[in-house]
């Protein structure tokens, strides 16, 4: 049976350019439930983000919205947009890692 990744949870996962330094992610939980996977602190903060996506953990923000069932991840583009080395102009493409993230029980996560 393939895993629950974080994309099975939403409706959407984008991401796209907050400005020519910046690449905002946007995670759009189907419901509640899914919300309080993606939201907790434990599975998704910015250590996590750091990691996947090689930047500085204290550059990364990320925002719960609830009221929404919506989580939001800024940090800084690795390369500025349009950059001779800059391979996703419009940052479309960096959600990827994110939406296969796997979802991990509570009990896999208190075993980290």
């Amino acid at each position: 049976m393939p895993e629950t990744t974080l994309a099975d949870l939403a409706h959407e996962v984008r991401s796209k350019n907050a400005g020519p330094f910046w690449v905002t992610m946007e995670v759009f939980l189907r419901d509640a439930d899914g919300y309080r996977i993606a939201a907790d602190e434990s599975f998704l903060n910015e250590r996590v983000i750091a990691e996947l996506y090689r930047v500085e953990e204290s550059t990364i923000q990320i925002f719960r919205i609830p009221s929404l069932n919506v989580v939001k991840i800024s940090f800084p583009r690795p390369l500025s947009q349009g950059s001779l080395r800059d391979r996703d102009t419009h940052a479309g493409q960096h959600h990827v890692p994110l939406a296969r993230m796997p979802i991990t029980t509570l009990a896999d996560r208190a075993d980290r």
